[in-house]
């Protein structure tokens, strides 16, 4: 799609990231964060600063959120930079400022009351190379961004504010009607349907083009990107190939695309954030953490418009190219109240990931709870992800949901559309095939969503162990397994509105022991197709054969109680 020049360029680059000495974990002790992971995990390393310190006021910095600060903040990191690193301190008030070029050694720390703001005037962010939604392509420059550095750290209880409202189209659909007529009459334009309102019309132009999801895929030189600028909203905070980089304490909101986005990083710490974007902010995800290696978020708050806590590794051809997985993440104590998912895998994910730990999340009011998403393209293997002790209510669609036939909507979005796509056609397995596998879920508490859990495979790639214990679920409807192999279900307590729990289709090898479930209904438990093999559902407490339908095309002993 882009010039093999941009390619090579940011493959070279990427090397950088490649190669971090590691320290092996720790050993078992008390409270003691590697002490219940299940994988080989190394000790995430944090960055180390030099005890020197300016402010970004020693520099000429003007408060009040009208003078611009840019020089000022440039003025202030390279004064630490010539002194081999230190801290730039930004004290109480509103800074306004064009975009802020990361360096090594660098310690950026927001006090209480302060608001960095970054600029709306879209000249300060010209159009680079760059990666976006796992492709290489051109981009504005992302508001904070660095390449190739080390020790960096974002620290102290201040706002990062990234003006997305600037950037940002809106669907009307997520308005009220009074919000929908005030934004309109801001100015902007709207599409020829009058359903989706544009920041500019330049920005119309680059919407209505042939594109990948948010990446045109019809043109080729900058200066082709250039003339739909407006169009290409960066990621907030953009650090690439780089290495141990902290997050520790302030707010990230209001981003003009995703709002932090570490790709390529070696020793990622995320601690104690508040990542907020307004709920209809189109593409507002919180954190994608892309190809990285050796992360830790934890004790985060998210409230953000599109998918909360992101874990990637690239696209299609751009993703297997690279080939770089995310791998060795801990992904612990935290709060997501908003977002089109909590916790997902994919559908970036050309790369592979895996060795992923998830516990102690909560979820509230999110689209989905622990979703995970790919298609046929992209490739990729996602294995050895490990979930547990997750709480999760009011959910509007599916709770846990694994959806191989991803196609860039949210899954309310695919409900409204006229539901979930599925497919019977197998078609030939490579490297374009993506792969599930190995995966655990435990200790899972739902008290409301419209389904408890979703799971859907390839014909050609079914899922592959998938195992489920010790799950409380209320929902709408139970269990649905399409295209899968190797599943587990095993204590569970299913608490449903709608009288069928658990539909198969397609799927083998499925053990289903001790699902607790008000078995009034004949069709309570549904199996169809022809493809299915070895199903075992037992419980010592109800006779499941009485309220189960098996479809004419199930061959015959496929099933057994």
């Amino acid at each position: 799609m882009i010039v093999k020049k941009i390619s090579n360029l940011l493959l070279a680059a990427a090397v950088f990231a490649v190669g971090c000495t590691e320290q092996s974990a720790p050993p078992k002790t008390a409270n003691n964060l590697y002490e219940t992971i299940e994988f080989e995990m190394p000790v995430i390393q944090e960055p180390q600063i030099p005890d020197y310190s300016v402010s970004i006021t020693d520099f000429g910095a003007i408060n009040g959120g009208i003078e611009i600060n840019t020089e000022a903040f440039a003025a202030a990191i390279n004064a630490v930079t010539e002194k081999g690193g230190g801290k730039v301190t930004i004290p109480p008030g509103i800074w306004l400022t064009g975009p802020i070029q990361l360096k090594s050694n660098l310690e950026l720390h927001a006090e209480q009351g302060a608001v960095i703001l970054f600029s709306a005037n879209k000249d300060l962010y010209p159009v680079i190379a760059t990666n976006f939604e796992g492709l290489d392509t051109y981009r504005c420059l992302s508001p904070i961004h660095g390449r190739n550095i080390e020790n960096v750290a974002f620290t102290g209880k201040g706002v990062w504010d990234g003006n997305g409202d600037a950037w940002r189209t809106v669907k009307k659909s997520k308005l009220t009607d009074s919000a929908w007529k005030k934004l309109v009459k801001s100015g902007g334009v709207v599409n020829d349907k009058g359903d989706v309102w544009y920041p500019s019309e330049q920005y119309k132009i680059g919407a209505e083009g042939s594109g990948d999801q948010n990446v045109r895929d019809d043109l080729q030189t900058k200066e082709e990107f250039e003339t739909i600028r407006d169009y290409l909203r960066p990621v907030f905070v953009s650090i690439q190939n780089s290495k141990r980089i902290l997050f520790d304490g302030p707010v990230f909101q209001n981003s003009p695309a995703w709002n932090i986005h570490p790709l390529r990083v070696e020793h990622l710490t995320v601690k104690n954030l508040t990542v907020r974007n307004p709920w209809y902010s189109q593409n507002g995800d919180g954190i994608d953490i892309e190809s990285c290696k050796n992360v830790l978020v934890q004790n985060c708050n998210f409230d953000v418009g599109d998918d909360a806590i992101c874990i990637k590794s690239g696209k299609n051809e751009d993703g297997r190219r690279y080939g770089i997985p995310c791998e060795n993440l801990i992904i612990k104590d935290n709060i997501v109240y908003h977002g089109h998912g909590g916790v997902t895998v994919g559908s970036e994910m050309s790369g592979g990931v895996r060795n992923m730990h998830v516990s102690n999340c909560t979820f509230m009011g999110t689209d989905v709870g622990l979703r995970f998403k790919s298609t046929r393209g992209r490739g990729g293997v996602v294995e050895n992800i490990f979930i547990s002790d997750v709480y999760m209510t009011n959910i509007p669609t599916n709770a846990i949901s694994f959806n191989l036939y991803y196609g860039g909507q949210s899954i309310s979005e695919m409900l409204a559309a006229g539901g979930m796509k599925t497919s019977t056609e197998l078609v030939p397995v490579t490297e374009e095939t993506p792969q599930f596998k190995n995966i655990k879920i435990s200790n899972v508490t739902v008290n409301g969503a419209q389904q408890a859990v979703f799971i859907q495979g390839l014909p050609e790639m079914p899922l592959e162990n998938i195992e489920l214990n010790n799950l409380y679920l209320k929902a709408d409807n139970g269990f649905q397994i399409i295209d899968a192999k190797g599943v587990k279900i095993n204590d569970t307590k299913l608490i449903t509105r709608n009288d069928i729990a658990l539909h198969i289709f397609n799927s083998a090898d499925v053990d289903v022991n001790d699902l607790a479930y008000d078995y009034q209904a004949a069709d309570a438990i549904k199996i169809n197709g022809s493809q299915c093999n070895n199903i075992s559902i037992s419980n010592p407490k109800t006779d499941v054969k009485q309220y189960t339908t098996i479809g004419s095309e199930v061959p015959e002993k496929a099933v057994k109680f």
